[in-house]
């Protein structure tokens, strides 16, 4: 497991404990990559956003606007911030083999897209109703932010949320040099079999006990859970949000209402305040989570008050990223355990600590 905890200034602490890589007896660090997996649906959002707020993405235009064959049934059709927020109607086919291994490519994405949307059904769900959590409408919105942009999805992320956030350890592949955590599942012998049938070939890698190890891989889809990389890159993107969309420089703290220009000199506007508080209004109501667009939260905020977070789970991987924005603090898991653990109770005690 690595851990970091930040305040809207600086990183109050990063660490990690346990292995990275049982056969080699590899620590985890703060400088241990991991497989990002849905927690790459905020900075996905954050991207959208970028674009409107330059005028170049209507939010409340419906998707066909930019996606001509992306029609739902009926006359009610999703917009592009539905799309965001899970309200748009769309189904979440199962993921088993939504990977790839690291060392081959992935499926154009547009293809993938339209070969989903071209099942029985995509849209399960009233458009504009309840929240139902969709990878596919991350799909569509990484597909639209390509159109608008005129580059790549991975480009454009690449150069206008990473980049400045000096987020060099992450990315849409494994950066090179740097020690990558090996995921592990626990499944007994008799059923591996079962395991190697659905994923893609060579994906298993060699067992532990009661583990399978994970060769490393990477997500078929970018905009819904492509992102690899540290927890220390997670939490410099946490403080972009603490801070209302602006990034520090590097080497500075940051004020959140320091600089209104793109570029000042506390650091440079990624979102406009207004448009990072509105990523944070939970407002759709879901099944297991409320939504916003890159946000959720379970439906009781419990004894810590009003919060935000994200999870990126799967295949051996369960990670999360919350945000305090009242008590200006954000916290950031990234481990390669198989199932969830009591993070809520790790966050509490957190929260209590009076950070020197």
């Amino acid at each position: 497991m690595s851990l970091a905890v930040v305040s809207r200034e600086r990183v109050l602490y990063s660490g990690g404990t346990g292995y990275a890589d049982f056969d080699a007896l590899t620590p985890a660090t703060a400088g241990t990559v991991y497989p990002w997996f849905s927690m790459t649906k905020p900075v996905t959002a954050t991207a959208a956003l970028r674009l409107s707020d330059h005028g170049l993405l209507d939010l409340k235009a419906p998707v066909h606007e930019y996606l001509d064959w992306l029609r739902a049934p009926g006359h009610a059709q999703p917009t592009v911030w539905q799309l965001l927020t899970h309200s748009a109607g769309l189904g979440n086919p199962l993921p088993v083999k939504w990977v790839h291994p690291a060392g081959s490519p992935g499926p154009d994405q547009e293809e993938m897209l339209r070969k989903l949307m071209a099942r029985r059904r995509p849209f399960r769900y009233p458009v504009g109703g309840t929240g139902h959590y969709s990878n596919v409408g991350y799909l569509a919105t990484a597909q639209i932010i390509s159109q608008v942009s005129g580059e790549p999805f991975t480009g454009y992320v690449q150069r206008e949320i990473l980049g400045p956030l000096g987020m060099d350890s992450t990315g849409f592949s494994y950066p090179p040099g740097r020690p990558a955590a090996t995921g592990y599942v626990r499944i007994p012998r008799p059923i591996a079999p079962v395991l190697v049938g659905v994923l893609p070939t060579g994906t298993l890698g060699p067992r532990h006990g009661d583990y399978s190890s994970i060769n490393p891989f990477l997500v078929d889809g970018a905009g819904y859970g492509g992102l690899v990389g540290t927890v220390l890159d997670a939490a410099a993107f946490a403080r972009l949000h603490l801070n209302d969309g602006l990034a520090a420089l590097p080497g500075t703290a940051t004020a959140p209402h320091a600089s209104a220009g793109p570029q000042g000199p506390e650091g440079r506007r990624i979102l406009k305040e207004s448009t990072a508080r509105a990523m944070r209004d939970i407002h759709v109501k879901g099944k297991q989570f409320d939504h916003s667009a890159g946000w959720f939260r379970k439906h009781t905020n419990g004894p810590d008050g009003s919060y935000v977070e994200h999870f990126g789970t799967g295949l051996g991987f369960w990670n999360i990223m919350r945000l305090y924005p009242e008590r200006g603090r954000g916290i950031v898991i990234m481990s390669n355990s198989t199932t969830s653990y009591d993070y809520a109770t790790l966050f509490s005690l957190i929260l209590r600590m009076p950070w020197a």
